[in-house]
């Protein structure tokens, strides 16, 4: 009695799988983009570095919108790979709704804070989308508490709850400033956007009609009481030899 929805069973399997089909499917489709643009990098021997953040620097706004996209070295994409297409597929099948969101507005977040606060020096790679999505979706599950929202965030927290080191100095090759970035503006999305998708359907078992005992029942004045998650409505709401890789 701690505020947790209960689950309620899915009415319809089948649109509950065609859910996490699309999850995985865009995870996949948004990971492939970033190695397709690596491949034409590596096979046109292009120096695309410079499409890196520049923090202060007027030419270095362009590196908002495509630093993501560009990564320093196969071991960099590879690296990124694997939580962005975990945390992107977890994200999109627990609330399709609000990372469609999210997803635009760390991408921009994170390379704006770059811009804003970063040390001078092009910042490239997606780690700040990938740090953005983890603390998005631990974020969201807390502000949820629906019972498949905290078994989302308990996955992510498990698989990589150690990103959170990431939001700190430590390697000066390392653009940690875009991983801070990113977890800001993930943590920012989980609070503002969690009512964006609808809440399961509280499920009322008939053994919570029965009357409690005198020495069981609860005290009607306990704060703990007030406020609870019945409260809520049904749909919850409405520069090129110094590079920072991220």
């Amino acid at each position: 009695m701690l505020g947790f929805r209960r689950p309620a069973p899915p009415a319809d399997p089948r649109a509950d799988r065609l859910r996490l089909r699309a999850a995985v499917r865009w995870s996949i489709l948004g990971v492939a983009l970033l190695w397709v643009v690596a491949a034409v990098q590596q096979i046109g021997r292009f120096d695309w570095v410079g499409l890196g953040v520049y923090p202060r620097e007027w030419h270095g706004l362009v590196g908002i919108l495509t630093a993501p996209l560009v990564h320093g070295s196969w071991a960099h994409l590879i690296a990124n790979s694997s939580p962005l297409l975990v945390l992107g597929a977890a994200a999109l099948y627990g609330y399709p709704r609000a990372t469609r969101w999210a997803v635009v507005l760390i991408w921009l977040g994170s390379g704006l804070g770059v811009w804003l606060f970063a040390r001078e020096s092009f910042h490239i790679g997606a780690s700040g989308v990938a740090h953005g999505l983890m603390f998005f979706a631990v974020t969201i599950g807390m502000m949820r508490r629906d019972a498949l929202s905290i078994g989302l965030a308990l996955v992510v927290l498990f698989l990589y709850g150690s990103m959170v080191w990431g939001v700190f100095p430590q390697d000066p090759r390392v653009s940690f400033e875009s991983h801070l970035a990113g977890a800001v503006t993930g943590i920012g999305c989980g609070i503002l956007l969690f009512r964006l998708d609808p809440l399961p359907r509280y499920v009322r078992y008939s053994w919570e009609d029965e009357e409690p005992d005198q020495d069981d029942r609860p005290d009607a004045e306990s704060p703990w009481l007030r406020g609870g998650m019945d409260d809520r409505s049904e749909d919850g709401g409405a520069h090129r030899d110094r590079t920072d890789r991220q």
